[in-house]
């Protein structure tokens, strides 16, 4: 698998106008975008640190997987995504060594990128996210 960097590091939240604040406020970044994906059941914010962004995930649903993460954890890192040149490939590769996919196949994420996650039970208790533009 080549992983070209660290994509965004997705942290949970319950609210992004109380979170956003802490992010330019406090840590100076600013907020890019905020887009909802629906499929997913999460509103998106999205910024830039260095190459690397911070994705905060607002449920949209009680029922989305965002929502019950934080019901059974609370707010905080959520997942890590990769950056991958292949996707498909990467999922392939992952499946054959064993690692339990969350995802079969690639569908379409946050800022139009295609996206697959790994269970955490494969990856050493981390959310594990691949993407590729």
């Amino acid at each position: 698998m080549n992983i070209s960097h660290i994509e965004h590091i997705g942290i949970a939240v319950k609210d992004l106008k109380t979170a956003i604040p802490y992010y330019e406020d406090i840590l100076g970044f600013k907020c890019y975008s905020i887009e909802e994906v629906a499929d997913q059941k999460v509103k998106v914010a999205f910024f830039m640190v260095g190459e690397t962004k911070i994705e905060l995930l607002e449920p949209t649903s009680e029922e989305s997987a965002v929502a019950k993460f934080i019901e059974k954890k609370g707010e905080g890192v959520h997942h890590i995504a990769f950056r991958v040149n292949n996707l498909v490939e990467a999922l392939a590769e992952c499946e054959s060594k064993g690692v339990q996919l969350i995802d079969k196949a690639p569908r379409k994420g946050a800022e139009g990128l295609n996206i697959a996650f790994l269970h955490p039970k494969s990856t050493a208790g981390v959310l594990t996210e691949l993407c590729e533009e």
